[in-house]
């Protein structure tokens, strides 16, 4: 476990929740967002931030109780026991990580190569996508203390520019652009771009996944969560308050990647391009520093806990676990082999399904843990609500995508009946309602 000093504070435990959730999103989000929302599209992230915030709370309360790298997974199998689903879905949620890190590294590529004097080419956007992946995986060697603190530095470096990006917009917002519209069909489309946009919350679980590095966790899990949803929902709705606010909503929709950085223009001009390229570049390497960080503490807790195989916690190279290794390069391989628009779809909807499993272990261990169980009820439905209007979105606009998320879940459950079927490994009889005290192991 470490001394204190080697550990993570409240600041930097919020820092990697925000760091994670303002990423690339932020970025390039508004086009679509105004496509699906219109000039409602602030109240949208005022409704998934408090969608987000009821899921919260049982992250919060468990994670205060339950101590374990392993967060949600750790919260589902004290909940449900060890079987063929949680161990699927322990497969899957590091899989989510594995490809958000991919994604990160393709956004990162595709802001930084038109800024240098540089062709782009194949060639080089796989230079950039492997550097910046390996840059940061030295990082992670140097230990949990020094990547709290340059997640720090560098949400604060992004946080600084959004706050400059809604200070000199927000005197010439059009008060009429941003005022929100209630009859039947917007009210549809705010709730399609809450069941969107949800997902741009889904970061603060990363603070759960962090909790054995953490400084006093059973205090410091909590405040982190709700500090840093409180923290992004606030960006978020200034941010898309004067982006909707600024540019007629037909040319928010037309730049479509680029709709920041076309909203900036004007009250910013050409600066405005620039000021949104830099901060893009420091949301996205935040996003994949923090999330590369809670991928490999994911995976070696679960190796540790029996549901990876063990290689993801053996020690290597700068005694790093081989889960960090292995993260990297999957990420690496998915980074340089295939085309991620689609997977991204799966990944949110692998994240909606461990959402539903957490609330429902809280609600079975609300005895042990605590809290209420009618705040658990509603955010469970809600969930669920949010999880069938996304396969509907998903359906009506992606249908590709909609087949590969099931594939995908059909797919991991055929994984772990392979790996327990060639392993040997029995299902492992969990005490419902132990409780982790620091560091958790359980029999092979």
């Amino acid at each position: 476990m470490g001394n204190n000093l080697d550990k993570i504070g409240l600041l930097q435990a919020t820092s990697i929740a925000v760091g994670s959730m303002i990423g690339a999103s932020i970025f390039s989000i508004f086009g679509l967002g105004a496509r699906i929302a219109g000039q409602n599209l602030p109240l949208v992230f005022v409704l998934s931030g408090a969608i987000a915030l009821l899921v919260a709370y049982s992250y919060a309360v468990m994670g205060s109780k339950i101590i374990s790298n392993a967060g949600p997974m750790e919260f589902i199998l004290q909940g449900f026991g060890d079987n063929l689903l949680t161990g699927a879905l322990s497969f899957l949620f590091w899989m989510s990580y594995v490809v958000s890190i991919s994604l990160f590294a393709k956004g990162f590529a595709g802001y930084l190569l038109p800024l240098l004097p540089l062709e782009t080419s194949a060639a080089s956007r796989a230079v950039v996508e492997v550097g910046v992946v390996l840059g940061f995986m030295a990082l992670n060697l140097a230990g949990s203390e020094r990547v709290g603190k340059v997640e720090f530095f560098i949400v604060l470096v992004k946080l600084g520019i959004l706050a400059l990006f809604v200070v000199l917009g927000l005197h010439t917002v059009h008060g009429d652009w941003v005022k929100p519209q209630l009859d039947a069909q917007h009210a549809r489309q705010t709730l399609d771009g809450a069941a969107v946009f949800f997902l741009a919350y889904m970061g603060f679980g990363l603070v759960t996944n962090a909790s054995e590095h953490m400084r006093d966790p059973q205090r410091n899990v909590p405040r982190a969560i709700y500090l840093s949803i409180f923290i992004v929902s606030v960006v978020y709705i200034l941010v898309s308050v004067v982006a909707v606010g600024n540019l007629p909503l037909p040319e928010l929709i037309k730049a479509e990647d680029f709709a920041l950085a076309e909203a900036a223009k004007p009250f910013l001009g050409h600066w405005g391009y620039m000021l949104v390229s830099i901060g893009a570049l420091f949301s996205i390497a935040s996003a994949l520093n923090a999330t590369l960080y809670g991928g490999a503490n994911i995976a070696y807790a679960l190796a540790r806990d029996g549901e990876l195989p063990p290689v993801f916690q053996r020690k290597s190279w700068f005694q790093a676990p081989e889960g960090l290794y292995i993260t990297v390069a999957l990420s690496l391989f998915f980074t340089l082999m295939l085309n991620l628009n689609g997977i991204a779809s799966v990944t949110s909807a692998v994240v909606m399904v461990i959402y539903l499993f957490v609330l429902a272990a809280h609600y079975r261990m609300t005895p042990q843990c605590g809290g209420r169980r009618s705040i658990i009820v509603i955010a469970w439905l809600l969930i669920l609500g949010v999880f069938i209007a996304l396969m509907i979105y998903l359906w009506q606009t992606s249908p590709l995508s909609f087949r590969a998320t099931w594939a995908t879940f059909a797919g991991s459950l055929l994984v772990e009946v392979v790996y327990r079927w060639r392993t040997g490994r029995e299902l492992l009889v969990r005490e419902l309602g132990t409780l982790a005290q620091g560091v958790r192991r359980f029999r092979r």
